[in-house]
């Protein structure tokens, strides 16, 4: 069995055995590890809500590890720098290619590195802005307007950002809105609940995009 093959079939086997998914562990000095409470928070809303059966605690992954295959959803966060090796490059492109999802969201400070990592992942694949009628913004929940803001930080317009794979979005890039900090607990940023709210429905979209596509 070829490495494509074996990739192949570990998507395949997460997608029919279990619902689980990772917060990428990079290099590169960046915060990877921000906003600790935002995925097990937004695994929860999305069992409740829209009948996801995914395992409460994510695991933490490697962007060279074989073991990425095993997770069709991916997340990334963080402040500051990302670098990713040449290996690591690679093993990133096969997973997105070979069925994988990851979405990056930018904790503001991240934005001018991850750019250029997403360059290297794929040379040959303009970043796009996603348009308000996509189905990751109408299904369950519908955000007439695209990705909502969340945080406001300096009040730049909110952005969603995709590369495809044919008509399949395999990387989703969250900009100027911070879908991580709405997720957290309601603590963490004091932010009023319907905000908290908008942020979770955003999430369920994007988990059932992964799972129901």
């Amino acid at each position: 069995m070829n490495l494509k093959t074996l990739s192949i079939f570990l998507l395949f086997a997460s997608f029919c055995f279990s619902q689980e998914i990772a917060l990428l562990k990079y290099n590169g000095g960046g915060d990877w590890y921000a906003n600790p409470t935002s995925l097990p928070n937004l695994i929860k809303y999305s069992n409740q809500t829209i009948n996801t059966k995914i395992r409460t605690k994510p695991a933490t992954v490697e962007p060279g590890s074989p073991d990425i295959f095993g997770y069709p959803f991916v997340h990334m966060t963080g402040h500051g720098n990302v670098v990713f090796s040449d290996s690591e490059i690679i093993n990133l492109r096969n997973y997105l290619l070979s069925g994988g999802f990851l979405h990056i969201d930018d904790n503001y400070g991240m934005d001018e590195y991850i750019r250029r990592e997403i360059k290297r992942v794929f040379p040959n694949t303009q970043l796009v802005e996603i348009p308000a009628n996509h189905a990751i913004f109408q299904k369950p929940n519908v955000f007439s307007g695209g990705i909502p803001k969340i945080h406001q930080h300096d009040n730049k317009r909110p952005q969603a950002f995709g590369i495809f794979e044919g008509n399949r979005l395999v990387l989703l890039y969250t900009y100027e809105t911070d879908l991580g900090d709405g997720w957290e607990d309601a603590e963490v940023h004091n932010n009023p609940k319907e905000v908290r709210e908008k942020a979770l429905k955003m999430g369920a979209n994007i988990l059932n995009y992964i799972f129901n596509n």
